[in-house]
């Protein structure tokens, strides 16, 4: 007997992928429904070789649904969330809103399934687990192995976060300004403060007081919460001309002495993570080919003589997958995996 899975927002970038993933993983679902705005009910979406419908969010009933995968954003994530998890169905939402509420988890399988079974044995929970940030997803995946070893102490990263990571606007806006300066006609700027054509914007998300944007508070306090709350974290986010797969340079500083060497034998053993780190011309990975793939991609992997003991690094990974759908699907299959969450037809 199989799940009812609900995906919310399935006709965005991120809904789209987590439809894909739940075919290509043949996650065990008995019955898989598409759901979106009302505006958007009627669209066809795919699931496998299947076509879906997409159907109104406002008009489901989730009394019978196991799992809600939930990418509508914060505003519908906070009003629907609550709501859907009082019906009994499991929320795993990719939105910020629940990442840093002290009574929801914030998971990456391969660091903190751990967290999961106290949550389902709480009688009294909100049925919600967050997705974390994308740029934090891939970075925490390589840092775990890590700092099992050596204990980190500190991290400085600097991310090249692709344009998909603002949703499909921000794609279209890329191709649109892309083919405009080609044609030699003046670009818009809509999505983004500045042209990101041929261009880089060191600027995600809103400003701070103390001039950090949002989306680097939000790196800092998801790898606390999610890895070790010891660790220091500095974090500048820029949005590259890049379609999908975001890129961080990464500097981490640890405890205990760790060789280069090391390191890459740790992050070739490390679940989720693929080492591709030759000392020559291409021997490295790059946002084009990490699209698609469910790995985190590291490379020139080497020490870093600035501090004690340092390594630096290369990361990256699929932004839509690892970043946002493939891992709240891991986390479902975690629970399932773990005995924590059956089917409600077979409960009862």
């Amino acid at each position: 007997m199989g799940f009812k899975v609900a995906v919310v927002g399935a006709t965005g970038n991120v809904g789209r992928a987590m439809l894909d993933i739940l075919a290509e993983r043949a996650f065990p679902a008995d019955d898989v429904v598409a759901l979106a705005s009302t505006r958007s009910a009627g669209t066809e979406v795919s699931f496998g070789d299947r076509i879906l419908k997409v159907k109104a969010l406002d008009h489901h009933d989730f009394s019978d649904t196991d799992i809600c995968l939930m990418s509508a954003g914060s505003e519908i994530s906070k009003d629907w969330s609550p709501r859907i998890g009082a019906l009994g169905c499991l929320v795993i939402d990719n939105s910020s809103c629940w990442r840093y509420d002290p009574r929801v988890p914030l998971v990456v399988p391969e660091v903190n399934a751990h967290v999961l079974a106290g949550y389902m044995a709480d009688k009294n929970r909100l049925n919600i687990i967050a997705n974390p940030n994308c740029s934090t997803a891939q970075l925490v995946v390589a840092l775990k192995p890590l700092h099992d070893k050596a204990t980190i102490t500190r991290v400085v990263v600097s991310t090249y976060q692709s344009v998909s990571g603002a949703g499909k606007d921000g794609m279209d806006e890329l191709d649109r300004q892309t083919k405009g300066l080609y044609s030699l006609r003046d670009v818009e700027v809509k999505k983004f403060p500045k042209r990101i054509a041929f261009n880089l914007i060191p600027q995600i998300d809103v400003f701070m007081e103390d001039g950090f944007t949002k989306e680097e508070w939000k790196m800092t306090v998801e790898t606390k919460k999610i890895l070790d709350p010891k660790i220091k974290l500095t974090a500048t986010c820029v949005r590259v001309p890049v379609f999908i797969s975001h890129s961080e340079s990464v500097n981490v500083e640890f405890k205990d002495p760790i060789s280069a060497e090391e390191a890459r034998n740790i992050l070739r053993a490390a679940p989720g993570c693929l080492v591709i780190d030759k000392h020559e011309p291409g021997g490295y990975i790059t946002p084009h080919e990490a699209a698609g793939e469910d790995a985190t991609y590291i490379s020139r992997i080497r020490e870093d003589a600035t501090v004690e003991n340092g390594i630096a690094f290369w990361c990256v990974s699929d932004n839509l997958r690892k970043g946002a759908a493939l891992n709240a699907i891991q986390i479902a299959e975690s629970l399932i995996n773990r005995r924590l969450l059956v089917p409600r037809k077979q409960a009862a």
